[in-house]
């Protein structure tokens, strides 16, 4: 059972996570790469269920530990300190913003596959890659709401994925299954279960000073698992 969620990255995704983590009981452990006393506002934030730590120690304390840093800096990741854990990996590959990866130009492996190969004493699940952070905020929603959403996980050790399910379950969301490592291409950027479906249609004639308030105000579409499953099933290469 988790208690303790730890998370290498604490930018956008790391905190909506994080804030999900502690309003569900969670004890958590935030790490940057530019040290703890930069997230002194955010563990003030969050109040007593959160403290700062090095990458090192959070990998260290955490039941799992969830990577959330740009996936060009992958091999930053503390193998060492990471041995033995469930990590879950929320990283996409863009290389248009943060440059090319060799191994991965290709397409013959995915960046889980990638990931999975530098902790390879670690166990690897993809999720929570295809949600926007406001989103993944604001869209959480109780075990059995009618408009409760679900996102996909992938990975290749069974007892992993069902850890990050009941994570999942826990922060407030159903998990859809989509496969190994090697599966999880189809949530990457650009597939139909990627984003947009979990956002409201943006009205066209909206300013251009008014797109991020819009962003930031306009509720999420629930996405239940049968459509998830429907999305994924249709993603191509």
């Amino acid at each position: 059972m988790t208690k303790t969620l730890a998370l290498i990255g604490s930018g956008m995704i790391g905190s909506a996570l994080a804030r999900l983590a502690v309003a569900a009981g969670l004890d958590v452990i935030l790490s940057n790469s530019r040290g703890p006393e930069t997230l002194a506002d955010l563990v003030a934030e969050l109040g007593d269920k959160a403290r700062a730590a090095t990458p090192e120690e959070a990998a260290l304390a955490g039941d799992l530990v969830v990577a959330t840093i740009p996936l060009t800096n992958y091999a930053q990741l503390p193998t060492a300190a990471l041995r033995g854990k469930t990590v879950i990996d929320t990283m996409n590959y863009y290389p248009d913003r943060f440059g090319p990866i060799a191994e991965l130009e290709t397409g013959d492996i995915t960046s889980s596959e990638l990931l999975q190969q530098h902790l390879a004493e670690s166990r690897v699940v993809k999720a929570f890659n295809n949600i926007d952070f406001r989103r993944l905020f604001t869209s959480a929603r109780a075990s059995g709401a009618e408009d409760r959403s679900a996102l996909p996980i992938a990975g290749d050790d069974v007892s992993a994925k069902a850890d990050v399910a009941a994570l999942l379950d826990l922060l407030g969301y159903d998990a859809v299954d989509i496969g190994t490592l090697a599966d999880s291409w189809r949530s990457q950027p650009g597939t139909r279960v990627y984003v947009q479906p979990y956002m409201a249609e943006r009205p066209e004639e909206l300013a251009e000073e008014d797109v991020q308030r819009w962003f930031f105000e306009t509720p999420g579409v629930p996405l239940p698992a049968a459509r998830v499953k429907e999305l994924v099933a249709a993603a191509t290469r």
